[in-house]
């Protein structure tokens, strides 16, 4: 005789309902969305940003002045209030702080596709411990071939080297793998970190100061012929980062796989790897180093755009450029009549971040 009682607990197991699951075109309309709604996110932050550094600091300007201000161009030589103060002091640091966070952030996502690790940032080829040596010895030689020039000068040109010389180090057989360029950089980052401690030992009071205070990172006193250098210098850099990222999605499939369909893998990796240079070596030449952005940002990112670089690097941009518009606020406001280091508020958003990230992706591998 059958049984016929249901299953202890009530309903019947085959009425229990089942999870929908979505079309891909659903998937496909989802995330299309997410990244519409991500791209007007970040352009309105970015323009309040750019508002908000145009109103607050130790001389504030009203809301209804600033667009006024701004349509009549700059002011004459013999001209001060707003107009000047606007002009000549706060529009130069906004605009290099806009491209400067735009910069990194677009380099922190080509060296994490470069190396298809969300962890890397552009510090891991040395490009950021070569520019600190470059501006150190200039400070502590108290050179000044270029004027007020030099530092920045000096540190883009040993950013780049030390770049060169770590992909020159790593080339083995003809070939430079992912892993060799990592530990490479390690070991020139531990020889520019020792050169760098032992240029403030040995350095005067003033020279020591000033080194540590461009480590870390500040846009005060910038001035606009700077963004006429460093913009074109950001600009190249950026359609090449567009131009790599269809050829980057690809190289993602593995070195073996993307050669296969066609990819000049190694033309790729060192292009990406020449265009996240010039990206960071413009950002610190002037600003100094600031820190977290090129690792935050993209990985922060990814979860809502995907892995797609075409996405991903726009996004990195806008987010880069708030990030450092809103930091610079926090640098000028926080403590009246004093001009604190960007670094400190990029570390202070940086670091719990990336703490948080990380335990969510422990998590889920733990339910993996």
């Amino acid at each position: 005789m059958k049984d016929t009682q249901a299953p202890a607990g009530g309903g019947a197991v085959a009425d229990t309902p089942q999870p929908r699951r979505l079309t891909d075109s659903q998937v496909f309309r989802r995330r299309r969305i997410a990244r519409i709604s991500l791209f007007v996110f970040l352009i309105v932050l970015v323009f309040a940003a750019f508002v908000l550094s145009m109103m607050i600091g130790q001389y504030p300007i009203p809301l209804n002045q600033i667009f006024p201000i701004l349509f009549q161009g700059p002011p004459g030589t013999d001209t001060f209030g707003n107009q000047s103060v606007m002009w000549n002091i706060r529009l130069p640091r906004i605009v290099l702080g806009l491209v400067v966070g735009a910069a990194l952030g677009v380099a922190g996502a080509l060296m994490q596709a470069v190396f298809a690790n969300p962890l890397a940032e552009p510090s891991v080829i040395g490009v950021t411990s070569g520019a600190g040596v470059g501006a150190a010895v200039v400070i502590v030689f108290g050179w000044s071939f270029l004027g007020t020039s030099t530092v920045p000068f000096a540190a883009f040109i040993t950013a780049v080297l030390t770049t060169v010389m770590v992909y020159q180090l790593a080339r083995f057989d003809g070939q430079v793998h992912v892993i060799n360029l990592i530990l490479t950089g390690i070991a020139i980052n531990a020889v520019c970190g020792a050169i760098i401690s032992l240029l403030v030992y040995v350095a005067p009071a003033t020279s020591r100061e000033q080194i540590i205070f461009w480590q870390m990172g500040s846009l005060n006193g910038a001035l606009w012929k700077q963004v006429v250098v460093v913009t074109p210098i950001i600009a190249a850099g950026m359609v090449v980062a567009i131009i790599l990222g269809g050829a980057l999605d690809i190289l993602a499939l593995g070195d073996k796989a993307a050669a296969h369909i066609g990819v000049n893998v190694a033309f790729v990796r060192i292009a990406a790897i020449a265009a996240s240079t010039l990206l960071t070596a413009g950002a610190v030449a002037y600003a100094g180093l600031i820190g977290f952005v090129g690792l935050i940002i993209p990985h922060l990112l990814r979860s809502i755009t995907g892995p797609a670089n075409k996405i991903l690097i726009p996004a990195s941009a806008l987010a880069g450029a708030a990030l450092i518009g809103l930091a610079d606020i926090a640098a000028r406001t926080l403590i009246s009549f004093a001009d604190l280091p960007i670094g400190i508020f990029t570390a202070a958003v940086g670091g719990p971040t990336f703490f948080i990230l990380l335990r969510r992706m422990l998590r889920k591998g733990r339910k993996g």
